[in-house]
């Protein structure tokens, strides 16, 4: 089912999609992908919420977060669960750092509502107003799944947008379980709405929309270019987080040991699906050779293992294609 308008609905035109778990290959849930009717429906449900929740004070928002805080921590074993199983995240990783960031980010963004000036005067004598945006469309990716829908989700509520979420359909079992979390803590009916669904239809379908005012995209270059061709027509505004590379650089009086091993394990955690996974090593010619001894060494030591058990080691990579 889809989240929309407060309320888990049947698709309009179901489209069935086995979610596997990356470490045994099994089918662990199905969901539907969604259409452009489903989008529709989503989109409505934003714009007709957005014109009272675009007039709630900051306060109002702030104890509506942290209302989202209090649920998410209680329920916090379960999002490390459900990253484990549909990611592969090995489950102390996905305790520690996977789900943890929907709390970190939360408190930061709680910080940052609370610092925030909706009007000021500037040195010219002009008045600076900050405005909520609109309906926000919001793209997420597979390989942080919690960590990039709390950070769509979060600063768009606390500043009184509403929005429809589509997250990747590799891992959409954490943000369904975010969407329940954020109806346990009282989210307002149409101010946040879910469809899952695949880039080309549904996620095309949502950057195309007319009542839509802002598309929030992370993922690869590919499909941030059709995002943003999508969005053109109703010269929406967007924001793109798209693919690069992430060097390293180490020069001879650098701690050479602790920052190769450094750089190594960067690249291995999460199994090597960051977007900041230190790729490259752009080393002085000097001590080319001891990097090569220590990064050989340090890559052989790390462990492959079954997420399900706690440790250190690594998953699998979430997909065949990936």
């Amino acid at each position: 089912k889809f989240y929309i308008d407060g309320a888990w609905v049947e698709p309009l035109q179901p489209e069935n999609f086995g979610v596997l778990n990356p470490a045994t290959e099994e089918v662990i849930a199905s969901i539907s992908l969604g259409s452009t009717e489903d989008i529709d429906r989503a989109v409505v449900a934003a714009r007709n919420a957005f014109e009272s929740f675009s007039n709630t004070s900051k306060q109002d928002r702030i104890e509506l977060l942290e209302r989202i805080l209090a649920v998410y921590k209680k329920r916090y074993d379960e999002m490390a669960e459900v990253i484990c199983l549909e990611l592969g995240a090995p489950i102390s990783m996905s305790k520690n750092s996977q789900a943890a960031v929907g709390v970190g980010h939360l408190e930061g963004f709680l910080q940052a509502l609370d610092e925030l000036k909706t009007q000021e005067t500037l040195a010219n004598g002009d008045t600076l107003l900050r405005e909520p945006v609109g309906v926000c469309g919001l793209i997420t990716p597979w390989n942080w799944p919690v960590n990039q829908v709390a950070l769509k989700v979060l600063p768009a509520l606390a500043t009184g947008c509403t929005v429809v979420l589509k997250p990747s359909e590799l891992t959409p079992l954490s943000a369904m379980l975010y969407a329940d979390i954020l109806h346990e803590a009282g989210v307002p009916k149409g101010v946040f709405n879910l469809v899952n669904g695949d880039g080309p239809v549904t996620g095309a379908s949502l950057s195309r929309h007319a009542d839509v005012d802002m598309m929030s995209f992370t993922g690869s270059t590919r499909a941030g270019i059709a995002v943003t061709r999508d969005a053109a027509e109703t010269v929406k505004k967007v924001t793109l987080e798209l693919g690069g590379k992430s060097p390293n650089i180490l020069f001879a009086d650098a701690d050479v040991d602790k920052a190769v091993k450094r750089g190594v394990f960067g690249c291995f955690y999460n199994s090597g699906q960051s977007c900041n996974a230190p790729t490259r090593m752009l080393v002085e010619r000097s001590i080319y050779d001891r990097v090569l001894e220590i990064a050989k060494s340090t890559g052989e030591s790390q462990k492959v293992g079954d997420p399900a058990e706690a440790g250190r080691h690594i998953g699998p990579v979430v997909s065949e294609l990936q």
